[in-house]
């Protein structure tokens, strides 16, 4: 109980542990343990990878000097903290701990944990110490071994595969990290303790879920008896400085005269679908066409976990729910997407478009509720189409293919398509609106499209934003009905004049 520790005397002293071996480095404090020299800096490729300048002609190659990610810990380090652990958790009350704000419950943890080395006769250097301090911190308050990894920002992916095994993606690339835990024990507690937030469960009775943490990072779960290994925990980071067309224009993943046609999309509601593979960055990007709708639009979001963050002042956020022990009280996407046409929107944003909810997406886009907006998982924005059919069908509604690809030509306007390079960098390759149909089959047209042209020395793709010379796209008579259309006209001569040196 705090104000009331157990005397000094009552927590008994074994022999002393003896130092760690001369020849082991001495730990760095937290901030410090992934890496000894400060990284160099380079922004993100927009869409969640850092972006490494190409070096300029006859310029030396670029050198990056990424944190290596190792942990450096010894059996002894871990056999230390789970008796000064134990300790502390009979030495303190966790009732009482969980009233005090995060900053007091970490200071009143330090200073018993240093009771307790001092009362234990624990030989450590400082440094040691204080990631020891840390360590346990983190254990107790946190996420435990992936609190460092989630305060770094250029981490998009951490991809945990059981108690010894951590994965990140830095720069669209794996790499294996020396970070572990004590246990899967340990694993499955942070786990729990993840998706109790927003509350859901993970055990042996329902090993899948997904969640997020507080700051919209999606996590995703499997535990065992699925995972044979040991609890699989994959969580793909959100940066905590939203990204804007802009940036994306700054770190090359589209053209200036690309961000301005997609500003007029999403400003003139226009029905769009976001479609691309995984980790490409569709929510990303999704995220950047909400900024410019208008603020006295009424937008009701539907996500299996809330990952959106729209800034305008009339968000209603709809998130889906498993069912409960019993097998009851589900409520799916369609659910949700159903009852969002009681809620009077003005748009509906759908997270991710999986299943039977594409059909009530496109009958929303089409009766009334423009400028709602989707992503779906798609190679390509013809077979993120032919997806939709696909999952249309799948749903049981025994509509002829005729019929359901009339509805996508008529709900659907434009599809953009994004794309992680096998660089690991992000490109929009392309901004593509549905025409109509010709018989049974779709037509589209490429308003923009992304050609690679080559690869330098150091492996980093080059390409260019191509204009396919559409002087007026399909959706011109909603920009003219916004006051749109001269925009519209000055970025699709300046795409196209932009493009004519290339074709030079």
């Amino acid at each position: 109980m705090f104000g009331k520790r157990s005397a000094p005397t009552e927590i008994a002293a074994p022999a002393p542990r003896p130092a760690p071996p001369a020849t082991a480095a001495p730990a760095a404090p937290a901030e410090r343990s992934l890496g000894a020299a400060a990284p160099t800096q380079f922004p993100s490729d927009g869409l969640g990878a850092p972006l490494v300048p190409a070096p300029g002609p006859g310029s030396a190659p670029v050198t990056v000097n990424m944190p290596a990610i190792d942990s450096h810990r010894s059996d002894a380090y871990y056999e230390t903290k789970s008796v000064i652990f134990g300790a502390l958790i009979e030495a303190i009350d966790l009732a009482q701990l969980a009233r005090l704000d995060p900053e007091s419950a970490r200071e009143e943890i330090r200073d018993i944990v240093n009771e307790i080395i001092a009362i234990k006769n624990i030989v450590m250097s400082i440094a040691e110490q204080e990631e020891l301090l840390d360590d346990i911190c983190n254990d107790v308050l946190g996420f435990g071994p992936l609190e460092p990894l989630l305060a770094r920002d250029d981490i998009a992916d951490i991809m945990v595969n059981g108690a010894g095994t951590v994965y990140i993606e830095v720069k669209g690339k794996i790499q294996k990290t020396g970070i572990r835990f004590r246990d899967n024990q340990q694993l499955l507690n942070i786990c729990q303790r993840i998706v109790s937030q927003i509350g859901r469960r993970v055990d042996e009775s329902s090993p899948i879920c997904d969640a997020r943490l507080p700051d919209g990072s999606r996590v995703n779960v499997i535990a065992p008896p699925l995972a044979i290994d040991g609890p699989a925990l994959t969580i793909r980071k959100f940066r905590k400085d939203k990204l804007t067309l802009d940036q994306l224009v700054k770190f090359g993943t589209i053209t200036p005269q690309g961000a301005e046609i997609l500003r007029i999309i999403g400003r003139c509601r226009v029905n769009t679908l976001v479609s691309g593979s995984t980790g490409s960055g569709k929510t990303t990007l999704l995220n950047c066409l909400t900024q410019f709708i208008d603020n006295g639009e009424r937008i009701i979001t539907c996500e299996d976990a809330a990952e959106l963050q729209l800034q305008q002042p009339h968000v209603v956020r709809l998130e889906t729910r498993p069912p409960n022990l019993e097998g009851e009280g589900e409520v799916t996407m369609r659910d949700l997407v159903r009852n969002c046409l009681r809620m009077r929107p003005d748009r509906i944003i759908v997270g991710e478009v999986r299943g039977a909810e594409a059909f009530d997406l496109l009958q929303a886009m089409n009766t009334g509720h423009d400028g709602s907006m989707g992503t779906v998982h798609a190679n390509s924005p013809r077979e993120a189409l032919s997806r939709l059919e696909s999952m249309i069908t799948m749903g049981g509604f025994g509509l002829p293919v005729h019929t359901i690809r009339a509805m996508i030509a008529a709900s659907i306007d434009v599809v953009i398509h994004s794309q992680r390079l096998r660089d690991g960098s992000r490109k929009i390759t392309h901004i593509t609106e549905i025409v109509g149909m010709e018989g049974d089959v779709l037509i589209t047209q490429d308003l923009l499209v992304f050609e690679i042209l080559g690869e330098d020395a150091h492996g980093q793709i080059h390409g260019r934003h191509r204009a396919t010379g559409i002087a007026r796209p399909r959706f011109w008579e909603s920009a003219r009905y916004y006051g749109e259309e001269e925009r519209l006209a000055r970025a699709l001569d300046a795409a196209e004049a932009a493009d004519e040196p290339l074709r030079g």
